[in-house]
C-alpha cells in the first residue's frame, strides 16, 4: 500500500483511514506488525502468539482485512493471511513536517500497548514525534548520532532522548538491517563519558 501519484485521491484517503485504524489502536498495529514478521498467519496462530481470544483474535483480522492492510491467501481452510506493504508518506497539519507510516512505525505503535516509555512518548510528541524518534534510533544503531544530540535537534532532555531510543532498539533492530561491525551510538556515547571521566 504504498502513496503514488497515479493513484485516485480516492484511493489515498482510503489508504490513509486504513493507517489511521492502525495508529489509534495499538492491538491492531500489533497484530499488523506480527503478520509482518511471521510472513503468513493463521488465525489460530494469532491466537496462540499474541494470546487473544478467539472472539477477538477473529475480530482484529476482519477489521484489518476490510481496511485492506492483510489479505486472505486463500479460500481453503484455515485461512492464512498476509500483510499488505504500508509506505504512505503524510505531512502534519501545520505543514512543516512530513514523516513515512513504514511497518516499522506500525510495529513501534503497537509496543506502546506493553511498553510504558513508547506510551509516554506517543502521548507527549504524538506519532509524528514517534516516526522522528525512530529515524534517530535507527541512525543510532548505525553508530551516526547519540541521545545527547537528538536531544540537541528536538529540544527534549537527554534522558527522553535516551528512554525513547532504548525503547526503539528492538524495533529498529527487527526492521532495518544494520550492520554490527563498528560502533554503535551508545559505544560512542559510552567513550564520550569515558573521556569527561579521565579529565
Amino acid at each position: 500500500m504504498s502513496r503514488t501519484s497515479n493513484r485516485a485521491d480516492g484511493d489515498i484517503v482510503q489508504d490513509f483511514l486504513s493507517v489511521a485504524d492502525l495508529l489509534e489502536e495499538p492491538q491492531l498495529a500489533q497484530l499488523y506488525a506480527y503478520l509482518t514478521r511471521e510472513g503468513e498467519a493463521t488465525v489460530q496462530d494469532v491466537m496462540d502468539d499474541l494470546e487473544l481470544a478467539q472472539g477477538t483474535a477473529y475480530s482484529y483480522v476482519n477489521r484489518l482485512v476490510d481496511a485492506g492492510v492483510i489479505e486472505a491467501t486463500s479460500e481453503e481452510q484455515p485461512r492464512r493471511y498476509v500483510a499488505r506493504e504500508i509506505d504512505l508518506t503524510v505531512t502534519t497539519a501545520a505543514g512543516d513536517r512530513e514523516y513515512t507510516i513504514t511497518p516499522a512505525l506500525i510495529d513501534a505503535v503497537g509496543r506502546r500497548a506493553t511498553d510504558d516509555d513508547i506510551d509516554t512518548y506517543i502521548d507527549r510528541h504524538g506519532i509524528a514525534g514517534l516516526a522522528t524518534a525512530l529515524t534517530y534510533a535507527v541512525d543510532r544503531e548505525r553508530g551516526e548520532i547519540t541521545h545527547r544530540l537528538m536531544a540537541q535537534d528536538l529540544d527534549i532532555s537527554s534522558l527522553a532522548a535516551e528512554i525513547i531510543l532504548q525503547a526503539l532498539r528492538p524495533v529498529v533492530l527487527e526492521h532495518f538491517d544494520i550492520e554490527t561491525s563498528g560502533a554503535s551510538g551508545a559505544d560512542i556515547e559510552d567513550a564520550d563519558e569515558d573521556v569527561v571521566d579521565d579529565a
